[in-house]
C-alpha cells in the first residue's frame, strides 16, 4: 500500500509585525517625537504585535512627500517587512487626503493594514473600510473642485478678453530666409531669432509655400 504523506499545518500563530511611524516638524525641542512613539509601542504591546522598526521624521514638515523614513518605510512595505502600519495621527503620516488615499490604496494592495491611534481608524475594521471609503470619495469631489475652479477661472478670463496660454512671439520670416541663405544651420538661426528649431522650420516652410502661388503667375 502506498504510503500517504500528510502535510501538517504549524499551530504555531504567526506574529503580527508592526511599523510605527512618527513625524515632528522642529527640532527645537517644542517637538518630541517620542511621546508619539511612546503610546505607540503601548498600543502594539496591548495588541500583542511585534514592533518590526520605528520610523521617526524629525524635523522634517508634512507638506513633503518625500521624506528620508518615510520613504524608506515605504520601501520596507514593498518588500512586505510588516503586516500594520501604526501612526499617531493622519497629519504626522500624510499632508493631504490623496496623499493619504495614496498611501492606504498601496498598503491595501500590499495586503498591509493601517492604524490611526487619534482617530481610532484600523482599516481591518468594517469601520475602518468605511472611513477608508469615505477617504475616497472626499478626494474625488476634491480632485472635482479644483477642476471646476480651473475651468470657471479660464472662462472668467476669457470673458474679460485675456489672452490664455503663452504669449506668442513674432517670427520675422524674412530674418529666416536672409539667414538660412547665408548658410547658417537650422539651429544657428533658431538661437539667433531666439525661437526653437522646429517654429524656425515651420516658419520657413510656411513663408515657401506663400510663395509658390506668387512664383507661378
Amino acid at each position: 500500500m502506498a504510503s500517504k504523506i500528510v502535510r501538517q499545518e504549524s499551530s504555531i500563530p504567526t506574529a503580527v509585525r508592526a511599523a510605527v511611524y512618527a513625524r515632528v516638524s522642529t527640532l527645537n525641542g517644542s517637538q518630541d517625537p517620542s511621546m508619539q512613539t511612546r503610546e505607540l509601542e503601548e498600543y502594539c504591546q496591548q495588541k500583542g504585535w511585534q514592533i518590526h522598526d520605528i520610523y521617526v521624521d524629525n524635523g522634517v514638515s508634512g507638506k513633503k512627500d518625500s521624506r528620508p523614513q518615510l520613504n524608506r518605510m515605504m520601501q520596507d512595505a514593498h518588500e512586505r517587512r510588516f503586516d500594520v502600519v501604526v501612526v499617531w495621527r493622519f497629519d504626522r503620516f500624510a499632508r493631504s487626503v490623496s496623499h493619504l488615499l495614496r498611501a492606504l490604496e498601496t498598503f491595501g494592495a500590499l495586503g498591509i493594514q493601517f492604524v490611526s491611534l487619534s482617530e481610532q481608524v484600523d482599516t481591518s475594521t468594517p469601520t475602518g473600510r468605511m472611513v477608508f471609503a469615505v477617504l475616497g470619495a472626499v478626494a474625488e469631489l476634491e480632485r472635482n473642485l479644483i477642476v471646476e475652479r480651473v475651468r470657471a477661472g479660464l472662462r472668467h478670463a476669457r470673458t474679460k478678453g485675456k489672452q490664455l496660454g503663452r504669449p506668442r512671439k513674432y517670427v520675422d520670416a524674412a530674418e529666416i530666409r536672409l539667414l538660412r541663405a547665408a548658410g547658417e544651420s537650422w539651429r544657428t538661426i533658431a538661437r539667433k531669432t531666439g525661437v526653437s528649431v522646429g517654429t524656425v522650420f515651420a516658419a520657413a516652410q510656411e513663408r515657401q509655400v506663400c510663395a509658390h502661388p506668387a512664383a507661378a503667375d
